[in-house]
């Protein structure tokens, strides 16, 4: 089995890039430009030697096909394009381009050369906006708030559509807040706990936060690459809600973060409103009911765990250059 993956060098990427090569898969993995990307997240996890990269920016018609007739994928993992809500605002036509834009590209590609291929395509509990005290699942309307659940919703129905009118397999999966050591540092959680390890080292510091009474569904990013490959070994296609069916607040996170560093949060985080946005999403939780049922999935790790693998990670990466 050969699998190809937009955007392999990121969290979700790296993971699935991992668990596919565990699976005996050949791997191929793109990335904007692979010779300047990043891929720390391929080394860390020991894979960088054991796949292969190539160019191939989203919003090249030309690059994406030419790379799905090149390798042939028997699968195709679409992780790509813009990746954070915040940046959306400041840059709403670049997340439109690299997520609904990209994504109609690889479902062209596939239509033109195959489609026996088998697509997966990364949605976001984005979509669905504030889902109120019940957990949202494949049934729920979607109310996008910002200008990158709009395009998540867009790529949503792109994919739904292929799926309707020419027989593809293309499955979304609508994945609330997954988490891991992986994590860029502009994504809060990740800031959070490395400002709380820094915190802990130096003695001095603090960190800036906006409103920490919002509530996320969070996950472990492993067990989430794995629902995707599981979406695609079924015998239909189908769009499924990936979440642990439980929501907790941003203060909840940021008092264990600091705990874990033996450190009272209240001393070291102050409230700026540079950081909010122009629409917040107060509370989301999903429901993980038809992802157990239809593909076995279930989640292990609970929030606790995430951040206590998270916080251990950053302690030891600050011990190895002291040391």
């Amino acid at each position: 089995m050969r699998a190809l993956i937009f955007g392999i060098t990121g969290q979700d990427g790296s993971y699935l890039a991992k668990f596919l090569l565990e699976k005996g898969y050949e791997v191929v993995g793109t990335s904007r430009d692979a010779n300047t990307a990043s891929l720390k997240n391929l080394y860390r996890l020991g894979i960088y030697d054991k796949v292969t990269l190539v160019s191939t920016p989203l919003n090249d018609f030309r690059s994406i096909l030419l790379v799905i007739q090149k390798y042939l994928p028997d699968e195709v993992y679409n992780l790509a394009g813009q990746s954070s809500v915040g940046l959306s605002y400041l840059q709403p036509a670049e997340a439109v381009e690299s997520i609904s834009f990209g994504t109609l590209n690889i479902l062209e590609a596939i239509r033109m050369t195959d489609h026996s291929i088998y697509f997966y395509n990364a949605g976001s509990s984005e979509c669905f906006g504030n889902t109120g005290s019940a957990a949202a699942d494949e049934c729920t309307p979607f109310f996008p708030r910002s200008p990158y659940a709009v395009a998540k919703s867009s790529a949503y129905w792109l994919v739904k559509s292929y799926r309707d009118a020419y027989g593809m397999f293309a499955s979304t999966g609508i994945l609330f807040n997954h988490e891991s050591p992986l994590r860029p540092q502009h994504f809060v959680t990740q800031k959070i706990v490395s400002a709380a390890a820094s915190i802990a080292r130096t003695g001095k510091g603090c960190l800036e936060l906006g409103n920490i009474d919002i509530y996320r569904d969070w996950g472990w990013a492993p067990e989430y690459v794995e629902a995707m490959w599981l979406m695609l070994q079924q015998n239909e296609a189908n769009d499924y809600v990936i979440a642990t069916g439980r929501s907790c607040s941003l203060r909840y996170f940021v008092e264990l973060s600091f705990n874990w560093f033996s450190l009272a949060w209240q001393e070291h985080v102050v409230f700026s409103n540079r950081f909010i946005r122009p629409s917040e999403i107060v509370y989301s939780r999903g429901s993980p009911a038809l992802a157990a049922e239809k593909l076995g999935w279930v989640p292990v790790f609970p929030l606790e765990a995430v951040i206590d693998s998270m916080c251990a990670e950053a302690n030891r990466i600050i011990v190895s250059q002291l040391a």
